[in-house]
Order: structure tokens, then sequence, then C-alpha cells
């Protein structure tokens, strides 16, 4: 039996509550509007049931198998879900022979989905190039991971990547409260209600994956079957999780992140680690907490440590790979990273200045000698006309002008003193004194 037949039966009350709850059409898919809605692609295409290779790319639980199920559901197509940590080159030249023999024979389309594709190796990869590309198979690949660099460039090219988020707290909200009242599927029957506070415990505890936030419920329906009421101190004991006093959409959540930034920028790694610990340990979503990194590594450090932006970049990579608890000590090593690097906004102040130039100036043409001048006509106009050749240069260095010529006095990036961004700054200073001398 094909592993998406029993989601178009009825599902019965052995399996999991998560499965039971598991949407069958995308306006029941809670969180993911930004691609369910109905006029938007993926909505159209399935209705059309003229589907392309897709990838659905984003955390766990965030509704990717989900999307997957509802297209096997709606489809006219030979629908076919593996597993790449169970799969090998055998299974997938299997699959598409018979694939082959569908069409020929039947006319028939072949829907592929695989889940965690991430996993599969580049020659497990390229299996599937020539089949997607002359249409045998259509190609739908899950991933937590980032496909750029999981999969080839080659598939990327011939896929539609869909980002799904991380489902907020009123999306999880919004999930748990259909479960608990749905009498068909869910546990509307059981007549038992939680009190505002343990549902938003248990929402919090999920980070986000509605399969954990329904198994979690589920666990307190059972542990909680002869009470008809639930509260907070149910919910702590069951779940073996105390709550603690954070509420991430109000004034604590930003005090917060507010001390954990001053304290990265202030250069004090304690004081750090400890407001990203106080945040975790409140539920706050850890994905938010190294946005919040990555932004800090552009506008408080710069080229000051320009490795300071890849080591944010790679703790959300790493986080993402591991997920909690191995997961948090990327963020403690990101966190104390920042924390102890070289400081200097001057980045963010040379964005700022451009963006106020820009507005105050408008849009003032490119200078001729640097536009492209692909055609005679537009080399007759004075494209491209005495362009230097950086290159062609001692150092790779010739002093000519690239702004626009209201604009060649401007000096939007002034770097300090401060780590690697006094070497840029000798540097550039050292450009600027051989400008000035050609001019004068």
């Amino acid at each position: 039996m094909d592993l998406f037949e029993s989601n178009m039966e009825n599902t019965d009350f052995d399996s999991p509550l998560a499965e039971r709850m598991r949407p069958t059409t995308l306006d029941q898919l809670a969180g993911q509007e930004h691609i369910t809605k109905k006029g938007e692609l993926l909505q159209k295409a399935i209705e059309n049931d003229n589907l392309f290779s897709i990838i659905l790319w984003g955390p766990p639980g965030c509704g990717k198998t989900t999307i997957a199920t509802i297209i096997a559901n709606e489809t006219k197509a030979d629908f076919i879900h593996i597993s790449a940590v169970l799969s090998s080159v055998k299974d997938v030249r299997e699959i598409i022979k018979n694939a082959e023999n569908k069409r020929k024979l039947y006319k028939k389309r072949t829907i592929l989905f695989v889940d965690e594709i991430h996993r599969f190796n580049k020659a497990q990869q390229d299996a599937f190039l020539y089949h997607v590309e002359n249409g045998v198979i259509t190609l739908i690949g899950a991933t937590t991971e980032n496909p750029s660099f999981e999969v080839i460039p080659a598939l990327i090219s011939r896929y539609r990547v869909l980002t799904l988020k991380t489902l907020d707290s009123n999306s999880i909200k919004k999930i748990l409260n259909s479960a608990l009242n749905n009498k068909e599927q869910g546990l509307g029957l059981k007549n038992i209600s939680f009190s505002g506070e343990a549902f938003d415990h248990i929402a919090k505890l999920s980070e986000g994956d509605a399969r954990v936030a329904l198994s979690n419920l589920e666990s307190i329906a059972v542990h909680c079957s002869n009470q008809s009421s639930v509260g907070i101190k149910d919910v702590e004991q069951c779940l073996q999780k105390k709550a603690i006093m954070y509420d991430k959409s109000g004034e604590e959540h930003f005090n917060l992140i507010s001390a954990f930034h001053k304290s990265l920028r202030g250069s004090d790694p304690d004081a750090a680690i400890y407001w990203l610990e106080r945040m975790l340990q409140g539920g706050e979503d850890p994905i938010y907490i190294i946005r919040r990194m990555v932004r800090f590594a552009t506008e408080d450090i710069g080229i000051a440590d320009p490795g300071a932006l890849s080591m944010a970049l790679n703790a959300m990579k790493s986080f993402r790979f591991l997920g909690h608890p191995e997961g948090d000590d990327a963020l403690f090593q990101a966190a104390i990273y920042l924390a102890t690097a070289p400081k200097s906004n001057a980045v963010y102040m040379a964005s700022k200045k451009v963006k106020e130039i820009i507005k105050k100036t408008g849009y003032l043409p490119v200078p001729l000698h640097i536009r492209n001048a692909p055609t005679g006509l537009m080399k007759d106009m004075g494209y491209g006309k005495g362009y230097e050749y950086a290159h062609n240069f001692k150092e790779g260095y010739v002093p000519q002008d690239y702004l626009p010529e209201d604009l060649t006095k401007e000096r939007f990036y002034s770097p300090t003193e401060r780590g690697y961004e006094n070497v840029v700054k000798k540097r550039l200073d050292g450009w600027f004194k051989i400008k000035n001398k050609k001019k004068n």
C-alpha cells in the first residue's frame, strides 16, 4: 500500500492525533497562506491538475508532507512517496522505469514525492535530472535544509522553490483548537477544556512544530482523561516542562531581545548568553534569535570582523540541522563570537547615508564610461568610452569615477580603525590619495 493511501480513506482513532488531524485541502492548512491561498500558483496548479516540479523548504512540522498529501488526494497522476533516508539509486531507477511504462501504455503521469531530499547525495540527485527534464516524473522534494546548499544546481534550475514558514503561536493555537473541538477525528468527544494559560504553554513548547503541538495535546488529554478541565500545572506535570514568565508578543519579549542585543554591542559575552538562555527557556523561536544575530553582525560589526556574518549564518544552519537541544550550542557559540568581536557600525551608517542621498537626488544617470556597450550603436553613442580595466594596472587599481557626476565627491562608507576595518581604511585612504593626486 502506498504511504498516502491511508489519507484517502477515513482515518481511524488508532492513528496519532497529528495524523488524524492532517488537513485534506489547502484552505485547511494553517500558517502558510502566502503559498496556499486561492489564486496563488500552487492552488491553481492543484486545481487544474497541472503540477510542476517543486521543492517544499521549511522547518519541521510546518506542513511540507501535508501539502504533498493534499496533492496526492487531488491529482489524477500516479503518486509515489519515498524517503531519501531509506531509498537508494536502485529504488529511484525502478520508480522511473515504472513511470516510463505508465506514461507510454496509459498516458498517466507520475508525481514522485521525496521526503528529506537533502539526504540524497549528488549521484542520487543526478539520477532524477534527465527524467524531470523530459517530463517522465514530476518531482516534489521536501527539505528542512536550504536547497541552495543541499540540492544540485541543475535540479534547482528545474524546480520552483516554495518556502514554508515556522508556524507562529496563533497558527499553532488554531491547529490545537481545531483538534480539541473536532468530534470526528479530534478530541471533541472527550469534553475536556483547557485554560488559556495551559493552551499558551502547549503552543510555546511546540516551537512552531504542529506535529509536536498535537502530540503534546494528545498526551495531556490521555493523562487528564478523568478531568473536565486542564490547567497550567497539569500541562507542566504531563510534559515535565515548567512555564517561564515570558510573553513572546508582549513587553518582556522586547525587553529581553533588547538586553541581548545591547549585551552583544557592549562586548559582554556573559550577559549575552544569560539573556539568550532566558529567551530559549521562555519558548522564544530560536530562528528569531538567530535572525537578530545575523542583523547584529551587519549592523554592529560589519567589516570590522567579516567572519561575524558567516558565524551567525552557520549557527542558523547548524541549529536547523541538529534542532534542540544539541543545536543550542551553535547559538551560544555565535553569541560569544559576536560579543567578543571588534565593533563597527560603519556599514550600517553607509547604507543609511546612501539611501538618504538617493531619496534626495533621485535616479541619476549611469556615467557613459561604465555603461555596457553590446551594440555598435551604443558604442557610437559613447557607451564604455574611456573605461579603464583595473586589472591592467599595478595592484589592480586605477583612479576613475564610478558614481554619477553630481556625486563624485561623496563618501558613504567611513571605516573605523577597529579590527579588519582598519586594514580596509588604510587601503581606501591610499586609493583616495592616488585619485585626488590624479585630479589635481
